[in-house]
Order: structure tokens, then sequence, then C-alpha cells
């Protein structure tokens, strides 16, 4: 594990890897999994639109629906550009979900020295997403979010990652950036199958 990890970390150099996944698909435990591991810096836009939402803001999180995209290029793009990041590759989660935004992504991206290298999709499917749901309510371990109040507003998340997410992981797909893993697995499966998956593709750029 530790050789394929090193492996990834010199390919990914500078980069990113972007992570997708339905809601409670596990994004963010993996992505700061990941991270640590390869001694990236973890970049979730979820986590971003929440703590500019807590300033003040707009509140777009209370509908389930994702922030408009002038939006998204004003509170989350400035990251990749950040002087502290520098030198560091990034771990994405979930940066520009909604079809059309994934270009400038690409963009921005790559003129501030993060090219994306791969993008990782974490697949469950709807059924086992409100499962999780309903588990993490009786837990109340995601804290007091406004998008996970209630299932209605969960329903929303999920068809507009349905209806405006999906393409982009179809767009990803035609540029060969796309990787897909099974996250209905175990978390130390999940993890295992990105790194096994990322490896492959580190090792593929030596041919």
């Amino acid at each position: 594990m530790e050789e394929k990890i090193a492996k990834i970390k010199k390919w990914l150099g500078t980069g990113s890897i972007n992570i997708f996944g339905l809601p409670m698909s596990g994004k963010d435990t993996q992505g700061v999994k990941l991270a640590e591991a390869v001694g990236a810096k973890f970049l979730s836009s979820g986590m971003i639109i929440r703590a500019m939402e807590k300033e003040g803001q707009k509140n777009y999180s209370k509908t389930g629906e994702l922030i408009p995209t002038n939006v998204f290029y004003e509170w989350v793009l400035p990251y990749f550009e950040r002087a502290d990041l520098f030198k560091y590759s990034l771990i994405l989660s979930s940066i520009g979900r909604w079809h059309g935004e994934e270009k400038q992504v690409m963009s921005v991206a790559t003129g501030a020295g993060h090219d994306i290298k791969a993008v990782v999709a974490l697949s469950i499917s709807e059924n086992e997403a409100k499962n999780r749901f309903n588990e993490a309510k009786v837990l109340n371990d995601r804290g007091d979010r406004d998008d996970d109040k209630d299932l209605d507003v969960f329903e929303t998340r999920l068809k507009e990652y349905r209806e405006k997410t999906l393409p982009v992981l179809q767009y990803y797909k035609a540029l060969g950036l796309l990787i897909e893993v099974n996250g209905s697995q175990t978390r130390e499966e999940v993890f295992n199958e990105i790194v096994e998956k990322l490896f492959e593709k580190a090792s593929q750029s030596d041919a």
C-alpha cells in the first residue's frame, strides 16, 4: 500500500483529484483520508459554501438545490489560486457539480498549477443514499446542516445530482479522467479501491 501511495503522490505532483458521488456516498470521508495519505490539501465545495453561508450571505443549502453557477465561481474557484495551497496537490470534493461548470473548473485548476489528473465517482444507489441519510438522522452525526434537515430536501439533492451532476461525470469520462469506485463497500474497502485504481492510472502515465 505504501509503495502505491508513493507512486500516486509522485504522479499527482501539485495536481488535483476531484471526488464525486451521491449525497451520503462518503466523498468527504474518503477525500480527507486520501489527502492525508498523499500529503495533499482537502477542499470541499459543500464545506466552502456552508462557511460562506454562515458568514451571513444567502442561504442556498436549505432548499437542497445547487448554488447558482455565478455564485460557485465567486465563492469556490478562488481557492485554487490561494498562495498557501500553491505547493500542494489538492483532493477536491465535488468541485463543479453543475454541468457546464466543469470546463471552467479545469481551466482555473490548470492555470493555478493544480491540473485535474483524475475524477473519482463513488457509486451507490439512491435507495442506499436514503438509508444512510435515515441512519445519520438517528445517530445525529451530520451536525446542524440545512441540507440535511428533512427527507424532502434530501430528495431534492438526489434529483439535482441525477439531472445536473451525472452529465459532469460523462464529460470527465469522455476525457479519460473518470474512475468509478463501488461506494457500497466498507470505508476501508472503498479507500483501498480508490488507491488501487489511482495507482493503475499513475502507472499508465509511465507507459
